[in-house]
């Protein structure tokens, strides 16, 4: 795995989660108060650089073998469960994820909230719609960069990568201070639930003994095979609404 492409795969990843979490900020500062929501965000900054150092020296002190087999299972699980949803969205099962509609219901809600003040917090519930949120999509973008990073044994770079989407997400999103509806969220996640599952499988299976042929050329027809399996998944998903009434009529005229 080439230093570009380990970085676009946690860049990308990353680009979903920081979009989900500043929708959650701009509803929190929006509908009660900028400084408790941006303290809130502070302060899951604070509990996130404290996990990654905890994690990250234990992560990458584990044997290669066992490091791939332990990071292939995760992103297999994560990545499956991406690609499940991205499926099923695709396939018209699952409404899309609309930015703008997850803004309107958080700013909704924040607006509804009975006021509550705290030292130091300021806004209450402000504080910690915006800490929760940070904290729940953080831990998603250090799972990715850890992941990552300690498998191809260049943590920095793809802390870059997760940097450089996040940081990119945060100054586009308070620059107009709106929900970044623009950005192809579900088709990202699509192609971010294909890269984790394909890497997944990768790592998995070097962790357990097997050998790709090619080594890392291998990738180049596993991401294809996955992406292929999961279009074909949504081809017959969206065959099969239109078949049932098809088959109903038929079964009554029987």
């Amino acid at each position: 795995m080439t230093g570009f492409a380990l970085f676009a795969a946690v860049f990308l990843a990353c680009v979903v989660e920081a979009v989900e979490a500043l929708t959650i900020i701009l509803a929190a500062g929006t509908g009660r108060d900028w400084r408790s929501a941006l303290k809130g965000m502070a302060a899951a900054l604070i509990v996130l650089a404290a996990i990654v150092a905890a994690l990250g020296p234990a992560v990458t002190a584990l044997p290669l073998t066992a490091l791939r087999l332990v990071v292939g299972g995760l992103l297999l699980v994560f990545g499956i469960g991406w690609l499940r949803k991205a499926i099923l969205r695709a396939s018209g099962n699952k409404a899309l994820h609309d930015e703008d509609a997850a803004y309107a219901e958080e700013l909704a809600a924040a607006r509804s909230a009975g006021a509550g003040k705290r030292p130091l917090a300021g806004d209450w519930y402000a504080f910690t719609l915006s800490f929760k949120g940070v904290l729940l999509e953080g831990l998603e973008v250090v799972f990715i960069a850890l992941t990552f990073g300690s498998n191809q044994h260049d943590i920095p770079l793809a802390s870059a990568g997760a940097a450089a989407a996040v940081v990119l997400v945060a100054v586009a999103g308070l620059a107009v201070r709106a929900p970044l509806s623009r950005v192809p969220e579900n088709t990202m996640k699509f192609a971010v639930g294909v890269m984790l599952t394909s890497f997944g499988l990768f790592w998995g299976a070097e962790g357990a003994g097997a050998q790709w042929p090619g080594s890392d050329a291998a990738l180049l027809a596993i991401i294809p095979g996955v992406l292929l399996v999961a279009l074909a998944f949504v081809a017959a998903f969206r065959r099969a609404p239109e078949a049932a009434p098809a088959e109903a009529a038929h079964a009554e005229a029987g």
